[in-house]
């Protein structure tokens, strides 16, 4: 699909125009960017939403990017229609959370008949015309798993909290571990629940779990949102830091404050949200994953052809070992390391801190917080 600029220039040049006719306002008309988005009930896509705002606001793309979201929710009909609507309104191209790897193949396959970019983030689109970027899910599921099973020595009794039902990082995450589990005859799944990526949801589901079970009757957790919270039920029920079960899960930064040694002087830390020495290995999503598929979309609009069909970020996985306080939160500091950021610069403990990445020196902080662009 052509945008209105490029539409002019094709007929000056029929016209015999030169470029001293084109009109500036048509030479320099944004790209038409939608954001779609589906369930959005969690922390980790409201941070990813504000990530990708902030890429649009950037010095480099501000003058390129006119940027529409729309949200369907957890409805893959809905998402359908809105990007059908999308289309139709002129989109250049269309970022979007799928809430199903298939059930958008046909209208994506039909946008990129029309020439519409569409990049898919997180989650994938199995439609070969899109363009996805996500971690390799699988690996998260497997990676954590493994942690698990080895920090209890092959046995033991663990729940399982996953994530949106029907969405590709929530099958593949939950397949790979379930996979690992399987190999250890000792260890049992002795409770199972759907946790929506959300650290409400997660105390909602482990609250159900312990009415018929308590804490004595669980060895650990794998949890692909929720930690934060586990650690936080077991110490309102009188458990001692030193107690806390053992938790492979998300990249909470509140998870990432209890990861560090106890008594460790962090500004802002009370209650829960504070350092606990709490056995973890923490991973995520980096939710600038978004970000980084809007600025794929506007390099192809611009003309780039080589922007690969499946773009793989790195995994970023934390344990006891690895956890580092940000100091100021500066983007040149997580770029040195750093992977937890003070309760007293981040104040919710379900915010995702995995949120560095050197493709993307246009996001921040900030960019995470409130979707304020580092330049």
């Amino acid at each position: 699909m052509m945008n209105t600029a490029t539409r002019f220039g094709a007929l000056a040049v029929a016209l015999g125009l030169t470029a001293a006719f084109a009109p500036g306002a048509l030479a320099q008309e944004k790209h038409k960017i939608f954001l779609s988005m589906s369930y959005i009930g969690n922390d980790w896509q409201a941070e990813a939403s504000n990530m990708v705002k902030a890429m649009a606001a950037s010095a480099g793309m501000k003058d390129k990017v006119d940027l529409e979201v729309q949200v369907a929710g957890p409805n893959a009909q809905r998402q359908i229609q809105q990007i059908n609507a999308m289309v139709q309104a002129g989109a250049d191209a269309i970022v979007v959370y799928p809430i199903s790897p298939t059930a958008l193949n046909q209208v994506v396959k039909n946008a990129c008949a029309k020439g519409v970019k569409i990049v898919a983030y997180d989650g994938e689109i199995t439609e070969p015309c899109a363009y996805n970027v996500t971690i390799d899910q699988a690996e998260a599921g497997r990676r954590t798993a493994e942690w698990l099973a080895e920090r209890l020595g092959g046995k033991g009794d663990i729940v399982l909290v996953t994530g949106v039902p029907g969405t590709s990082v929530d099958t593949a995450r939950t397949a790979a571990a379930k996979e690992v589990f399987a190999k250890y005859p000792d260890i049992k799944v002795v409770g199972e629940a759907v946790g929506m990526w959300s650290q409400a949801v997660a105390r909602t589901e482990l609250s159900k779990l312990l009415a018929t079970r308590n804490w004595d009757g669980i060895d650990g957790l794998w949890m692909q949102v929720g930690c934060y919270t586990a650690n936080a039920m077991q110490l309102e029920a009188g458990r001692t830091a030193e107690q806390l079960k053992p938790c492979a899960g998300e990249g909470s930064n509140g998870g990432r404050i209890q990861m560090l040694p106890a008594g460790t002087e962090v500004e802002g830390a009370d209650g829960p949200y504070a350092p606990l020495g709490a056995p973890r290995i923490s991973y995520a999503s980096p939710p600038y994953s978004g970000a980084y598929a809007l600025k794929l979309a506007v390099e192809m609009l611009d003309g780039k052809t080589d922007v690969p069909q499946h773009t793989t970020l790195p995994l970023p996985i934390v344990t006891n070992d690895t956890v580092k306080l940000c100091d100021t939160g500066t983007w040149q500091e997580m770029k040195d390391g750093c992977n937890a950021f003070k309760p007293s610069l981040v104040a919710n403990p379900g915010w995702f801190a995995s949120i560095f990445s050197d493709q993307t020196p246009e996001l921040g902080l900030n960019a995470a917080l409130v979707g304020q662009p580092e330049q």
